[in-house]
């Protein structure tokens, strides 16, 4: 029995889109970025029980007893008031799930996946959780065949990845910007961290893949191209991710604007193919 506990803000039982394949994608409550972009900015935050959202809630689904915030699933009507109300960038709807909750879940779908993949929020700010399910997934003999991945913003330590190293297939890193104080402007925090995470991932063979979002007037990679193509070859041969920041779903000032479209990626694109780095496009643009 496994009861190390983690605050989860959604199961997908079957993504396409977390990694190769089809996998199971687990969604761990609380971000240490703050990023303008966020498509999922209600998982940055963590509930503490202010009771903004009960008064909103218009199907009765919230109630506070003992001072808590409870969620009753059978009443809501996943409206998503409560998600918008939140100062916290928070929802009620998160559940305390142990290793063994989410393992069940896993053994439901195993013969149907290729594997799993802990994202968030950050999953890596439940480091001790992270490292006890990888590890209850290789050590069980009916899920070894599935592969343990994480989608990080890559803001933790050396000696967090070498926890994780053992029991873990690879990381998806995302490096919103190259300029410092360009990437502090969009995710409040800096990134020589985060680009040495890169790097470490990718000489232990553990970078899945490298992504990078193209922000219509609002990034700065092809401003830096030079360094930018410089560090990515030398990561080996790990594929660059382009993703298309879009703002369906986005909240604060990013909301208002322009989402990417190819004509907007292709210049990124291409400038990256001539340096003979292995470029994967958007699928489809909103």
């Amino acid at each position: 029995m496994n009861s190390r506990c983690a605050l989860v803000s959604q199961i997908i039982p079957f993504s396409c889109v977390d990694g190769p394949g089809s996998r199971l994608a687990l969604f761990l409550q609380g971000c240490n970025l703050r990023c303008k972009t966020c498509h999922n900015p209600w998982t940055i935050g963590r509930c503490n029980d202010c009771g903004d959202c009960v008064l909103h809630c218009p199907h009765d689904a919230l109630n506070i007893q003992a001072g808590r915030v409870w969620w009753q699933e059978s009443d809501c009507q996943k409206c998503d008031t409560c998600l918008r109300m939140c100062p916290q960038q928070a929802t009620p709807m998160a559940q305390r799930l142990s290793v063994d909750d989410v393992i069940g879940h896993i053994r439901k779908v195993a013969p149907f996946i290729e594997g799993i993949t802990v994202s968030g929020g950050e999953a890596t700010t439940q480091l001790p959780f992270l490292v006890a399910l990888f590890s209850a997934v290789k050590a069980d003999p009916s899920l070894q065949h599935l592969t343990c991945l994480v989608d990080s913003n890559g803001l933790l330590s050396e000696t967090g990845w070498q926890k994780l190293l053992p029991v873990f297939d690879g990381a998806m890193l995302d490096l919103k910007a190259w300029n410092n104080e360009h990437h502090r402007f969009l995710t409040g925090r800096e990134n020589p961290q985060i680009k040495h995470s890169i790097r470490w991932l990718a000489q232990h063979q553990r970078l899945t893949e490298l992504r990078l979002l193209v922000i219509p007037d609002r990034c700065d990679y092809l401003e830096h191209l030079g360094a930018l193509t410089a560090f990515i070859r030398s990561l080996g041969s790990v594929p660059v991710r382009i993703n298309a920041f879009h703002a369906h779903g986005v909240y604060g000032e990013a909301a208002l604007w322009r989402s990417a479209t190819a004509d907007d990626v292709e210049p990124l694109a291409l400038a990256l193919e001539k340096h003979r780095i292995t470029v994967i496009r958007p699928a489809l643009y909103l």
